[in-house]
């Protein structure tokens, strides 16, 4: 798959933030911004996102907070905190109760950025694979008893 069937979901209440996201990398990703929470979660609902990255600092709700929100309905998107500040216990939180892959300060760099929604691809898609084996291997093996009980009675 290519870079650009990667969809990303990038929020921020600050419309410039959005913008200039957007046409950094438009070129790279497939993106879809959001100014809230609210309007993240319709996004959700209506699109598979491969990653989202939320700001930290939004009004009625934090990115952590957001993130915590979506983990039993949308557990597969992985998960990049943006911030402007630099506090520890955000960090902590992020990773304890949102399920963050990585926290990035703004302004971002360019360059970590796309490495870093790659990686967040990566294990999306690897999550995603593994659950697919899983399926299967399941499906198999419920085969296989029914097979050995069919020996069994015959």
């Amino acid at each position: 798959m290519s870079d650009k069937n990667i969809n990303v979901l990038y929020i921020d209440d600050e419309v410039n933030n959005l913008n200039s996201f957007k046409a950094t990398f438009r070129r790279n990703f497939n993106i879809t911004t959001a100014e809230s929470a609210d309007e993240a979660l319709k996004i959700l609902e209506k699109e598979t996102i491969h990653v989202i990255l939320s700001d930290q600092r939004m009004p009625k709700m934090t990115g952590i907070e957001f993130f915590e929100s979506i983990q039993t309905v949308f557990p597969n998107p992985i998960r990049i905190l943006i911030t402007g500040y630099t506090d520890i216990n955000a960090v902590i939180d992020a990773i304890n109760r949102g399920q963050v892959y990585k926290y990035l300060t703004k302004p971002w760099i360019e360059d970590d950025v796309k490495i870093f929604v790659e990686k967040a691809f990566e294990v999306y898609r690897l999550r995603k694979e593994n659950i697919d084996l899983t399926n299967k291997l399941i499906d198999v093996n419920k085969k296989l008893e029914f097979l050995a009980r069919q020996a069994l009675l015959s």
